[in-house]
């Protein structure tokens, strides 16, 4: 395993090529999102996909969330209709997780079985600035094998997954609950409460857009 130490004094995209290079070579890469450390594969690649399910040991019936460098790259894979615009308008880049209309040929085990799939952009310039250089959004499900709790600490990462092709170490993440998860593809509702609260939501949602 590659572990990359990211300097803040320097150039984030050339210490992130290494990942980059592995994510198109259909390998899976750790990194530091603004809650807990992710695992990035090319979403349209099957064998990357499978490499994720593999080192978490899980089956692909739990489809696996996105992350994105900015809403135009979420657009490029599913449908954002107004009200989940102005949701990612108001809390992104940050922990919500969108569930929108997948419009991509997305590999097996990305999207859901209904053709939803789970995107968000997060508050972090290692996430956002690794799905720019990709040059799509990758996956971001957690960093930790089936049954063991997500984590925020990169060497917990590397002891519970060593056949990793790389590590993106940019330290401890914030750490506290995953994102909150919010089906958008219809009228709003609540999948999984997480680092928003819900209430926060909907009390967002109960103003009248301009």
């Amino acid at each position: 395993m590659q572990r990359i130490y990211i300097n803040p004094s320097r150039a984030l995209a050339p210490q992130l090529q290494p990942a980059v290079d592995a994510i198109a070579a259909g390998q899976v890469v750790a990194f530091p999102t603004d809650t807990l450390y992710g695992l990035a594969a090319n979403p349209f690649d099957p064998a990357g996909v499978a490499a994720v399910f593999a080192l978490k040991g899980r089956g692909a019936d739990q489809a696996l969330p996105l992350i994105a460098a900015d809403v135009d790259q979420v657009m490029r894979v599913a449908i954002i209709d107004p009200v989940a615009m102005r949701l990612a308008r108001a809390f992104w880049p940050g922990p919500l997780t969108l569930l929108l209309r997948s419009t991509a040929p997305l590999a097996p085990g990305v999207g859901s079985a209904d053709g939803l799939v789970g995107v968000r952009v997060p508050d972090s310039d290692i996430g956002r600035t690794l799905a720019r250089l990709v040059g799509f959004p990758v996956t971001a499900t957690s960093a930790n094998r089936s049954g063991e709790a997500p984590t925020a600490d990169p060497d917990v990462v590397i002891a519970s997954l060593s056949q990793l092709a790389a590590l993106v170490d940019g330290g401890q993440c914030r750490g506290g609950p995953p994102s909150t998860i919010v089906d958008a593809s219809t009228t709003p509702r609540l999948i999984r409460e997480g680092a928003i609260p819900w209430s926060r939501v909907l009390e967002f949602l109960s103003v009248p857009s301009d």
